[in-house]
C-alpha cells in the first residue's frame, strides 16, 4: 500500500471521528439545554413550588379571569391541562364546569393537588400522571388540551406533541401559554424560554396547521392557539 493511499485512509479515519464527537457534543448540549429548564425549577422544594404557583403575585400577572374570558364558554368540555401542577388553572377550569384532567410527571404535585381536590370536595378533575415522553392520552380522549408555563420543559416537542394531536378530537385545539423569550421580570432564565415562532415551527412539524396568536392579553406571556 503506498504511502498516498495510507495517508488518504488516515484522513478519512480523522474526519470521521472528528465528526463523531461533534455528533455526541451537540447531542449533549440538546439533551443538556432541554433538561435545564427542569433542573432549574425543581431547585426549590414542592412546597415553595406551590406557593409560587398560587401566589398573588402570580394572580397579578397570569391574569386567570382574562384567560378564562378567552377560552369562552367551557362548560361541558373535556379538557386536558398538561403540567397542572398545584392544580392552578385546572381548578379554575372546572369552576367553570369543564370537566378536567389534572395531568402531571410530578407524583409529589399529584399527591398535594389529590389533597386539595378532597379538601375542597373540588369536582369535575380527575389526576393522570403521565411520563416526560407522552400526554397519555387516548385517541380524540378531550376537546382541548391546555399547556401552561410548561411548553419549555418538554422534550422531543414535535414528537410529544404530535402525541398531543391525536387526543384531541377532530374540532378541539391545543392552546399553549409560555413566558415571551426576553428578559423580563417573571418567568425562567432567557436561555430556558422557547420564542413563539419557534413553538409554531415544532407545531407545524407535529401536524398542526391552523394558529391564532395573541401577545396583548397578557403582560409577559404568549398565547397560542393551535389545530
Amino acid at each position: 500500500m503506498t504511502t498516498k493511499i495510507l495517508f488518504i485512509i488516515a484522513s478519512l479515519m480523522v474526519s470521521v471521528l472528528a465528526f463523531s464527537q461533534q455528533e455526541h457534543g451537540q447531542k449533549h448540549r440538546k439533551e443538556h439545554k432541554s433538561n435545564s429548564a427542569n433542573e432549574h425549577m425543581h431547585r426549590s422544594s414542592v412546597d415553595n413550588l406551590i406557593k409560587r404557583f398560587e401566589s398573588p403575585q402570580r394572580d397579578a400577572y397570569q391574569k386567570p379571569e382574562k384567560v378564562l374570558e378567552y377560552l369562552g364558554n367551557i362548560k361541558g368540555k373535556k379538557i386536558m391541562d398538561i403540567g397542572a401542577g398545584s392544580g392552578y388553572f385546572s381548578v379554575k377550569l372546572a369552576e367553570k364546569g369543564a370537566h378536567v384532567i389534572a395531568a402531571d410527571v410530578n407524583d409529589e404535585f399529584q399527591t398535594a393537588l389529590k389533597k386539595r381536590i378532597e379538601n375542597n370536595k373540588l369536582k369535575n378533575i380527575t389526576l393522570r400522571k403521565i411520563p416526560y415522553d407522552s400526554p397519555n392520552l387516548k385517541d380524540a380522549e378531550v376537546d382541548m388540551v391546555f399547556i401552561v408555563n410548561t411548553y419549555h420543559h418538554i422534550e422531543n416537542r414535535s414528537e410529544y406533541f404530535s402525541k398531543v394531536r391525536k387526543g384531541i378530537k377532530q374540532d378541539g385545539k391545543l392552546l399553549i401559554i409560555d413566558f415571551f423569550k426576553t428578559d423580563i421580570p417573571v418567568g425562567p432564565p432567557v436561555d430556558h424560554k422557547v420564542s413563539m415562532d419557534v413553538v409554531i415551527s415544532e407545531l407545524k412539524n407535529a401536524g398542526y396547521s391552523q394558529f391564532e396568536v395573541n401577545v396583548d392579553l397578557l403582560p409577559y406571556q404568549y398565547i397560542i392557539n393551535a389545530k
